[in-house]
């Protein structure tokens, strides 16, 4: 098998031919990848942001669509020839836990699921059966950005028609999480990033407002567009701590809810007015949208074929594994919204 293996933090990935994979042990799937998905997970990953890495060198990746080479023993609820998404949310099925493979005289180290490669033995609660009617390309989305993003909305969320809601934070997760609100009749719809190109597709997945953080404050511009009191719901999907924190003073007191799905650098910290707890504003995290794959995927993918997740408009050209690189570095700039890599 080939892979993008990551050797140091802070250095590129390096591409990796003729790795040994051994035979699928119990709970184990063997997988051949069609496509992964990158998400700012692996930008954090592969510049050390979060924290020390122990586990060097490894593979890396969370979310992928391939099809079952071969189960190990205990194995149920996929079989050779599936269509399969690897995420890395849990659902039913066995854990394995990590994963070793050798390249010469060299161990790398993998977890439960990695997708940055041609092939990947992964646990079988990594796997989730791929819906009917669902591309290969589009169905690496219900791996992270599709469960998280719109797991944030009707999972955590729920919000009823007319309720006022905003997103910071335009990537996969953002997007996906916008597109689900507005299909749940959330208005007003708001926006917010700093890039005019993510503001345009927003625009186009069913925000009724825009905000370019870099040319006017968006805690005013959400108050203003909300008559002064501030969003119902505010999704923070930005990955830092200053948006988060804009995102709570963003949301209304008495009741409003705020929801971030990122991941701030190791060692940063929030700093947020105890007042605001108190006159009942909620602050909280989220598990990947609080999405249990087997329930959720099917709903969604019902979502997508109906016309209420327009994911096709997330897709660009894929990379190939060669470009990795590139890839991780063309999402760190803002220029694609969630890098295909076909495998």
């Amino acid at each position: 098998m080939k892979a993008a293996v990551l050797i140091a933090c802070g250095a590129p990935l390096k591409i990796l031919e003729d790795i040994e994979a051994p035979p699928p042990r119990a709970g184990e799937v063997f997988v051949r990848l069609a496509y992964a998905g990158v998400c700012h997970s692996q930008l954090m990953e592969v510049s050390g942001a979060r924290g020390p890495d122990r586990y060097l060198p490894h593979l890396l990746g969370h979310e992928g669509v391939g099809r079952v080479l071969a189960v190990g023993e205990g194995v149920t609820r996929v079989t050779p020839g599936d269509r399969v998404v690897l995420g890395w949310i849990k659902g039913r099925g066995l854990d394995a836990g990590g994963v070793t493979y050798r390249w010469r005289d060299t161990t790398l180290n993998a977890g439960a699921v990695t997708t940055f490669n041609t092939h990947a033995l992964v646990s079988e609660n990594r796997c989730t059966l791929l819906p009917e009617g669902v591309s290969d390309a589009v169905g690496v989305l219900f791996g992270c950005a599709v469960p998280t993003g719109a797991g944030l909305a009707l999972n955590e969320i729920n919000p009823a028609p007319g309720a006022s809601a905003a997103v910071f934070g335009l990537g996969g997760i953002g997007l996906t999480a916008l597109m689900a609100l507005a299909g749940s009749g959330c208005d007003p719809v708001i926006a917010v990033d700093i890039s005019p190109q993510k503001l345009a597709m927003a625009r186009d997945c069913g925000a009724t407002a825009v905000i370019d953080a870099s040319r006017e404050d968006p805690v005013t511009a959400i108050r203003a567009l909300t008559g002064g009191q501030g969003a119902d719901y505010v999704i923070e999907a930005a990955g830092r701590v200053r948006t988060i924190e804009q995102g709570f003073d963003s949301t209304r007191k008495f009741g409003g809810v705020c929801v971030f799905a990122s991941h701030p650098p190791a060692g940063e910290t929030l700093r947020i007015d105890p007042h605001d707890l108190l006159s009942g504003k909620v602050l909280r995290g989220t598990w990947g949208g609080a999405s249990a794959p087997e329930r959720d995927i099917p709903r969604f993918a019902q979502m997508y074929l109906g016309g209420r997740l327009p994911l096709d408009r997330l897709l660009s050209a894929p990379y190939a594994l060669d470009e990795i690189n590139q890839a991780l570095a063309d999402l760190k700039s803002g220029g694609v919204f969630r890098p295909l890599i076909a495998l």
